[in-house]
Order: C-alpha cells, then structure tokens, then sequence
C-alpha cells in the first residue's frame, strides 16, 4: 500500500530518500516510543516530547487534561508529530560526507481526544507493554480524568530513510582515512526493581517478554 506525496509530505531535501509504501510508517512508529509533536500557541511554537502507540490507522498520543498545550492540540490546532530512529553514524573519509543513518516519520493533521479513555488507556498501556493490563489493578475514576489519550489520523504522512554507506568524491577513495558506518542501537536492558518493592514479587511477564531485546528491526542501520 502506497502513498502519493502531498504539498505537505514531499520530502524536498534528497527526494530519493522519501518512502511511500504504508508498511515503511508503521515499521518505524512501531519501533519508536516517543514522537516530537509540534504545536503553534500564541504565536509560540513548542515541541513537545510525548510518548505514543500506534493503533492501526491512529496514533495515541498521552498526556495530562492539565497540560494547557494538550489541551491545544485536543481543541483541534494543527500539529506535526515526528519519530526518529537514529540507526548509526555515517563515518566518511571527509568531514563534509559524514552524516547519518536513521528512519524518519512525520504525521500530519489534527488530534481529537479518545471518547472512552478509560479503554484507550488500556491500549495505549499494553502498546508499550503487552498484556500489562492484566497484571494491574484497574484505573481509578480520578485516574482516567487526569489522562488525555488523543489520536492523530494516519492520512497525511512521510517518510524518509538514510541507510547508505559513505558517498565519499573518487578523489579521496586513495586516501588514508577509514570510511564506513559505526551502527547504533537501543535495547532494552535487565528489570531494576523499585526500592520499595516488596521481597517476593518477580519480574512479570509483560516485562521480562522485552528484556534484552532491540528496538532497531533486524537488518535497520545496515549500510
């Protein structure tokens, strides 16, 4: 399933770059945890890191009914919410050459809050975590009024992916200075129990199914 660039989503800068096929966006919100979302307040303009699921054609965005920024962007005012992957250091012959491998997606449109918060806290606690639903107590009433989960639309989106070994000029090919690509990867690491846990209480499953694991896809940040 592809896309056909807007105005709004072509990728201006190195156009080559640009992705259009839908299972790109989802492979890289579903590896991120937290999008920068750009909002426009009295003139201001703030970015704002949030953390975020995707849930099928939406994303759900989290934050407090006290945030007056939230509760722009839950009256409707435009934003722009970016995950980016950094996937390794391009490392050239020359200063100019080296840049960066990454994965980058820009979500356009406008947000409305989730009718039932109480359900889309639900999802959006076992998108970070499967099934931790399951291992908590419910949300209190108080709990769920203090939440604003809202959803942004997948309808206006792009992506742009770096993933190239150096593209160093002919000319310093003969010299002496190392080229390649120094990957970068995050992972989870070992569970660190909270000082007040009582003793007894293991790592549940919702945790330890992610222990050690990368976020990166196998085969991202290759050159």
């Amino acid at each position: 399933m592809a896309t056909t660039p807007e105005p709004t989503t072509r990728v201006r800068r190195i156009p080559e770059l640009q992705r259009h096929d839908r299972r790109e966006l989802d492979a890289v919100l579903d590896a991120g945890l937290v999008a920068h979302v750009g909002i426009v307040d009295d003139a201001q303009p703030y970015v704002l890191p949030l953390a975020y699921v995707r849930d099928g054609d939406r994303l759900l965005l989290h934050g407090s009914t006290g945030s007056r920024l939230l509760r722009a962007l839950a009256a409707g005012a435009p934003t722009c919410a970016t995950v980016t992957l950094l996937d390794g250091l391009v490392v050239a012959r020359s200063a100019f050459e080296s840049s960066m491998q990454y994965r980058c997606a820009m979500v356009f449109g406008r947000c409305t809050p989730v009718e039932d918060a109480e359900v889309a806290l639900g999802r959006f606690t076992d998108g970070l975590l499967p099934a931790r639903t399951s291992e908590v107590r419910p949300s209190r009433p108080k709990e769920v009024a203090a939440t604003l989960i809202l959803e942004l639309p997948l309808d206006h989106w792009s992506v742009k992916v770096s993933d190239d070994d150096p593209e160093d000029p002919d000319e310093d090919l003969a010299g002496d200075a190392w080229a390649g690509v120094l990957p970068i990867e995050t992972r989870y690491g070992l569970p660190r129990p909270a000082g007040d846990l009582r003793a007894g209480i293991g790592v549940p499953a919702s945790v330890r199914q992610l222990e050690g694991q990368s976020i990166t896809p196998p085969g991202a940040g290759g050159g």
